[in-house]
């Protein structure tokens, strides 16, 4: 069997991704997003059930503090359907951002011993991830069966908002990864991110709530918030009502092109990657 072989190119475009070489990698990928996966609940007494309990918990609290105390105006859709659908996108992001963010100092005695795609540490986490939102959307069915709520013909679009919330995820937690490896203070910085980004998302609220009370200029400012035209997406594919507002197309814009941006930040700090972890 001929030996595969690894050529080094001295004149190889500083523009070229190489993201082919994910591919060769692929079996690594799978070994560490199930090593992962396995790890998480491991030694837990209530072990995968917390699965269950976290978004429960949280769209419990949200129905308690935004459905009944401050009275949320969700028109004919039940206040915790509402809720749910902001929250299954959003777990998933937030999953994704906070793991990401300290992939590659976790795994620094990889990354120190042998050579690989470096992209496939956060990559892998973002697979990990796909975990809770499987769950959160069974959670989402099971109350849409509950209030007996139809979803609306726009569900065809779901998908479309799936990968973007996918991308989105990856986008900020590809360049999370590699700003941590040499600005440590991110390790502080993206749980303040986690908590913020929670409130400063319309999952508890509808968007349409900061347009109408907000200037122009806030609501710009609050669409750069990759996240925000998503989430909005999301509920819009499920439940119907007002197209997402075209501030959304920010949101929209701002995912591409920091998921591009954040590819080529990763790929010029893995070069020296093994040297500053």
């Amino acid at each position: 069997m001929k030996d595969s072989q690894i050529i080094i190119d001295s004149r190889k475009s500083s523009l070229s991704l190489n993201l082919k070489e994910l591919f060769s990698y692929k079996d690594l990928f799978l070994i560490l997003a199930y090593r992962d996966y396995k790890v998480r609940y491991a030694q837990t007494f209530l072990g995968f059930t917390w699965a269950f309990i976290q978004p429960f918990a949280t769209l419990l609290i949200f129905t308690i503090v935004f459905g009944k105390a401050a009275k949320v105006d969700t028109g004919n859709v039940p206040y915790p359907v509402f809720a749910i659908c902001g929250m299954t996108a959003w777990t998933y992001f937030a999953f994704v951002m906070n793991q990401a963010g300290s992939s590659i100092i976790g795994a620094q005695g990889m990354v120190k011993k042998i050579y690989f795609p470096r992209l496939i540490i956060p990559i892998s986490k973002a697979m990990v991830g796909l975990v809770d939102f499987i769950i959160s959307f069974i959670f989402l069915i099971s109350l849409l069966v509950f209030y007996k709520f139809i979803p609306s013909s726009n569900i065809i679009y779901l998908p479309i908002f799936i990968f973007l919330a996918m991308v989105s995820a990856l986008a900020v937690g590809i360049w999370l990864s590699a700003l941590t490896i040499r600005y440590r203070d991110f390790q502080h910085i993206i749980p303040f991110m986690v908590q913020f980004g929670l409130y400063a998302t319309p999952i508890a609220y509808p968007a349409e709530l900061v347009i109408s009370s907000m200037p122009d200029w806030v609501s710009v400012l609050y669409f750069l918030n990759p996240m925000a035209g998503v989430v909005e997406g999301f509920r819009w594919a499920i439940i119907g009502g007002a197209f997402p507002s075209t501030y959304s197309i920010i949101s929209f814009g701002l995912t591409i092109l920091i998921f591009i941006s954040g590819l080529y930040y990763f790929k010029k700090v893995e070069k020296v990657m093994a040297d500053i972890v």
